[in-house]
Order: structure tokens, then sequence, then C-alpha cells
């Protein structure tokens, strides 16, 4: 990290220069974002996550172009090409784009048809021509006619030096960033369908005659486009019109009409087509691509986050049923703790006699494990599934839950872990169950790209997807905080500052000396060390004899609370308990170098509520009754539904069918919306009129308006 990357960040993010440098710092230091934005407020100006992670990340992005610099600088010097003047020029040079227009005329090339002609003696006529001086092309040509040298006559010899301007035109780093404005401001991203794919790729049809300005494109439909063009039914082009690419490379180059112009403006137009607009649209291809990317992430990370942070059902006695047809309902029971104390399976859509065994087995489990809650997943027969136990009237909530990804943790090595003995099945009814106690405990075990919310998430770059999903998985974990002693090691290998390792250990060593009294403790885990421990502890919570130890208030002020609790005539156990207390503490009065306001008002918060869970009350939901398939859908009918998936075009919204339907982005409400992420987050509860059903499509239109434009 150097002063000019602190100069360039606060300058782009628009933070203080100072606040900049302290999470600079902090991260060189190996702290984590969560505990940077939770714990360190008064040295990063309150900076919360998100600016946080936008320091780090472009912090990332300014050292791998100090890399890429000293490898220049390197092999410039390398071949002795490295001037005092290059030096300058590469040393401030702020952005990819411009170091490599820089090095580009300096760069190691293969053997170029602008080479090649210099070999063969041309490079003194394109140079004659090239200054435009009323030379007489043809003339000037005739010296450099030698059948020996490859130049047999005018005609070979003029191309040559053609090739050599059009060369040099292309290795100018000021023409190069003129044309990259205009690609910026006036490409279009023009589509086509490829010969003879029309059948093929119907599915792209929408894109076979396509054209719009790059600069406005929607990334969903950028996306859409290079997977087409990947898989080979389209054909795509993202460049401005040819004339008004020519006319700026004339207007600076090309400086009279006489006959050496025209052979330098037909040099232009040939390295135009042939070098700079491949270049150019190279780079605004990887540009729009980044921007869609950055949307698609943006709008994962939103959804998975919102599905993470679900409202919790708690600790309850659940038992949970992974539905099927032929293969029968997979059952299992869960006791508070989320721990299999049963599991067996059933027939409920099966015969009449399986139907009766079924009932017997639910009634008989019911009364034997006193269930609180009955979890159905949301997949194949579950409808089905989940009206039957209904009909029962057992007396308890039925609760339809969305199994996406069970599957995958079924058959992972955290599953087989867990339980080794277990059919893959009975697994996912585990995860069906402990998904309904506590969503994040039980999603944190899943790849977060099988969870089903994502917007071409297998179109994007795998590495910046991951980085983004982990982020938010860590924000949201130490966001709602850990049950040091009851939490699985998937879980703590989010917190703040511990990983894999660390949380194995740490689950080792509760099963080996029992649970944990205090934080402390936590110094006595293998390979924990004092840094670790600053990071994560005040994201565990231990419910032990110090009451501190179950909130977010971090150890390294335990001793600031107890001085207000000493200043209160009371306990600190008291001054949690106790309002008028802590209304009579003076926060102005604890100020000192190292702790600050922002610090003093988390702490009073935290001693008000300790150990807040921030998500929302668990209510139950249920779809529609005899709504169970495509075909009891109509026109017009009015449904409570559950939101899916948020995309920048709209939402889906599961009605009960098994499949989603669209809330187009112009459906999602009276008013305009210009982000849908406005109106719907995923795992939210909407009402919604069923606008357009297409059967054989596979296709559900949907309305969240209060009086939607139905067809007649």
């Amino acid at each position: 990290m150097t002063q000019d990357h602190v100069r360039i960040i606060a300058g782009e993010l628009s933070f203080r220069q100072s606040h900049v440098a302290a999470v600079a710092r902090l991260i060189g230091e190996g702290a984590t974002v969560p505990f940077i934005a939770r714990y360190r407020k008064e040295a990063t100006g309150s900076l919360d996550e998100v600016g946080v992670a936008a320091i780090r990340d472009r912090l990332g992005e300014l050292g791998e172009l100090d890399k890429r610099r000293e490898t220049i600088l390197a092999s410039l010097a390398e071949r002795d090409l490295l001037t005092d003047e290059l030096k300058a020029a590469i040393e401030g040079a702020q952005d990819k784009a411009r170091l490599e227009d820089i090095y580009l005329p300096h760069r190691p090339k293969r053997r170029t048809k602008a080479a090649m002609a210099r070999e063969r003696g041309l490079e003194p006529l394109a140079k004659r021509i090239f200054a435009q001086r009323g030379v007489d092309p043809q003339a000037a040509a005739r010296e450099f006619v030698n059948p020996d040298k490859d130049v047999p006559d005018v005609a070979a010899a003029l191309a040559g030096a053609r090739d050599i301007i059009a060369e040099r035109v292309n290795e100018d780093s000021r023409v190069r960033g003129a044309l990259r404005t205009l690609f910026a401001r006036r490409a279009l991203l023009c589509s086509k369908v490829a010969k003879g794919k029309e059948q093929e790729g119907a599915t792209y049809r929408d894109w076979f005659d396509w054209s719009e300005p790059v600069r406005r494109i929607a990334g969903h439909r950028a996306l859409a486009m290079f997977r087409g063009e990947r898989e080979g039914m389209l054909n795509l082009s993202l460049r401005p019109e040819e004339n008004e690419a020519l006319d700026v490379l004339q207007r600076g180059i090309v400086r009279g009409r006489g006959a050496d112009s025209r052979e330098v403006a037909a040099a232009l137009k040939d390295g135009y087509r042939r070098l700079l607009a491949p270049s150019i649209e190279n780079e605004l291809r990887a540009e729009v691509r980044k921007r869609a990317e950055g949307e698609a992430i943006r709008v994962f990370a939103a959804n998975l986050r919102e599905l993470l942070l679900a409202a919790p059902l708690g600790q309850k006695r659940v038992l949970a049923l992974d539905p099927g047809f032929r293969t029968g309902a997979k059952l299992t029971v869960l006791d508070e703790q989320g721990k299999l104390v049963h599991h067996e399976t059933i027939f409920p859509t099966g015969s009449e006699k399986q139907q009766q065994q079924a009932t017997q087995t639910l009634r008989r489990l019911h009364e034997k494990y006193d269930i609180e809650v009955v979890a159905v997943g949301n997949g194949t027969a579950g409808r089905e599934t989940e009206a039957f136990v209904r009909g029962l009237e057992l007396g308890v909530s039925v609760v339809l839950v969305n199994e996406a990804g069970a599957s995958v943790y079924s058959a992972s090595e955290v599953a087989r872990r867990e339980f080794p003995d277990l059919d893959l099945t009975v697994r996912g009814s585990v995860s069906i169950g402990r998904r309904l106690m506590d969503p994040l405990a039980e999603l944190v075990k899943v790849d977060p790209k099988a969870i089903g919310v994502g917007q071409y998430q297998h179109d994007v770059d795998a590495g910046a997807l991951k980085a983004a999903l982990d982020d938010v998985v860590a924000s949201c974990v130490n966001a709602v905080g850990v049950d040091l002693n009851t939490a699985s090691p998937e879980l703590l290998a989010h917190v703040s500052g511990l990983g894999p390792v660390l949380a194995r250990n740490i689950v080792a060593h509760r099963e080996d000396n029992g649970p944990f009294a205090s934080r402390r403790e936590l110094l006595n885990v293998k390979r924990l060390g004092p840094k670790a421990f600053e990071q994560a502890a005040g994201f565990l919570r231990v419910r032990g004899k110090d009451p501190l130890d179950a909130s977010a208030v971090h150890p390294e002020r335990y001793g600031l609370v107890k001085r207000m609790a000493r200043d209160a005539g009371c306990s600190v156990a008291d001054l949690m308990q106790d309002a008028g207390l802590r209304h009579s503490v003076r926060l102005e009065e604890y100020v000192d170098d190292e702790v600050g306001l922002p610090t003093l008002r988390d702490i009073m918060a935290e001693l008000d509520k300790p150990g807040r869970d921030p998500r929302a009350e668990f209510s139950p939901f249920s779809f529609a009754e005899g709504v169970n398939e495509v075909k009891d859908l109509h026109v017009g009918m009015r449904l409570p539904g559950i939101v899916t998936n948020v995309t920048k075009f709209g939402a889906f919204v599961d009605v009960g069918v098994h499949r989603d339907g669209l809330v187009h982005i112009s459906q999602l409400a009276d008013r305009f919306v210009r982000d849908p992420s406005e109106v719907v987050a995923a795992g939210r509860e909407v009402s919604v009129t069923v606008i357009g059903i297409d059967e054989a499509r596979g296709r559900i239109n949907l309305s969240m308006k209060s009086k939607p434009d139905i067809p007649a």
C-alpha cells in the first residue's frame, strides 16, 4: 500500500484519506471486513462493510496494476529500452488501459506486416508519405522497388509503407485514447443470428436482429447475447459507425488532400479495420462483460443475503418431510437442537392403504415426540404432501420449506461427516428441517451457487462470484453472531478471523473438554492465538458467568463497561437489566484516544439488547388451498406467493404450482420501478395476480399491481 493508492481511492470513493489509510493498515494487519466495520469505527470514520470492502477490493486492483507496471519496467530494462521519459510515463499511468497503451510500441511482437515491410527497407518511404509534404507517392515508391527484397513493384512498396503507417497509428496512445472514448460513447451492440442457426438457436430469437447503444445496455441482456455468441448461435459486434471512427482518426492525422494524404487515409482505414477496431472492441467487450457480471453478482449477493437472514423458527421440535411420489416421503424427527432422533419413510401420496399407514405414523410420532412444527420440502409432491399433513389437523403449523440446495448438501462431504450411515434422501430431510429452524446455520453448509438465486450465474467470472458470495456469508454470520457451544464447524468457519482449520479445532476442543465457560477460554484452542481471538471474540456468544460474553461487546471493552457500572454504583448485570441506570451514563465522559462516541453508542445499544438476533420474527406462510398445479391457475386469480429470485428484469415468485411465475419489472408496482430490489427481495411474501399462462412453454406471468391490466 502506498500513499498514492490512498489518495487515488479516497478520490474515487469520496472518503477521507485518513480513513482509507486506516482501513488499508488494518487489512494489512490481517483484520477482516466485519471486524473493521464493527469494532474500529473511530479509525475509519464509521465506514460500513460496503465501504471497507470497496477499499479492500480497490487496493487489490491497484496492487495488481503495480505488479504489471513492475513487469513492464523489468522487460524494458532487460532490452535496454527504458528511458527516463518512458519510465516517468509508465510510473504515472493510473489505469491498465493507459499503461498498456504506453507499452504497446515496445512490446515484443510476432512478425507483423509492418515488421516485414521494415525488413524490406520501406520505413523511409512510410515516413516520407506520413509527413504529407506534397510528395508524389508513386514517384517516391519507385526508388524502393527491389525484387531481391520482395518489393517487385510500386504497388508492393506502397502497400508496405501503408502497413508501417497503420501500425504506427495503432500504437499511438493518443489515437487509442480518442477511439476508446468514441467506442464508449457511440458503440452499438449489434446481434445477428448465425447462419443456419435459426432453429437450433430459437432460445435466442429475441437477439436475432438486435441493436442498442453499448452504454445503455442492461447487464442481463449483454450476458444473454454473450452466451448466445459463445454457443455459436449469435454473431455480435460492439463498434460505432465506421465513418465516425475514421473521422476521429483522420481529424488529427490526415493534413491535406494530396496523393500522399490519400495514402495516409487509406492506411488509416486499413489500420482501423485490421488493428484498432478489433483491439478497442475487445477492450470494450471486456468492460461491458465486467459491468454486466458485476451487476449479476450484486443481484446474486443481494438475494443470498435475504435468504441467509430469513426469519428462523428457532429451537422447536420439528418433523421434516422430503416428499416424493414413487419413493415416498423421507421423514425425520429433530429435537430442539436440530439433532436427529428418528427417521423412516411414509407414502402420503400413495395407495389408500399407504395413506392410512402414513396417517398412523404421523399421529404416533406427533404424540411421542411432542412435535411443534412440520416442515415439508417444496419439491416434487411437496404441495400434495403438505395438503395431506394439513388434513390430519394435528394442531401444529405445517410449513413448506424451500429445499433448493438440500440435495447438494446431502451428497456433500459435510453431510457424510455428519451422517455417515444415512441415505442421501434422509440427509436431505434433516437439512429441510434444520433450514426451517435456522436458515443461516444450515445454508452455510451449501455452496451458495447451488441455492438457485442467481442471475446468469454460470456466465460470470467464477472467482469474482465466489469472493462476493463469501463476503455475503461472512457478513451475515457475523451480523447474527454464533453460539460458540453449539455451532457447526461450517458455521464457525465464517466467523471473522477463524476459517476451516480453527473452526475444526474449536469443535474438537469442545468435544474433548466440554462447553466453553467464557470467551477467554478460546485462547486454549490449538493454534488460536491473540490475533484470531481479537478478530473473532466479539462475534461469538457464550452463555456463562459473564453476561458480556453473550453480547456483541468486544472483550477489549469489558473493562470500560465495568467502569461504567462502577461509576453508576451497580454491577454489569444490573446495568444491562436497568434502562434507568443506562440512561444515567454520560457517554462523553468515557471518550478517550481509543474510544469515541460511535463505539460507546454501540456498546450501550448492545447492553440494551445483548446478543439480539437482527433477523425478523418467524411467521408461517401458506399457499392458496386447491392450487397445486399450473392447470389450477386461471387469469385474474389473486394468490399469495414467495419471491424465490430477483433479477434486474423482475422477480420470480412461487405460488405453489411447482413452477415459478415471473413478475416483470413493469408489473412490480403501480409506480415506475427502476430496480426490482426497491420493491421485492428473495424470501419475501407477496400477493400476485395471474395475468398470463403459457402451458406449452411452461410460463406464468404475474403482476403485483393493485389493478393489473388483464388480457381479454
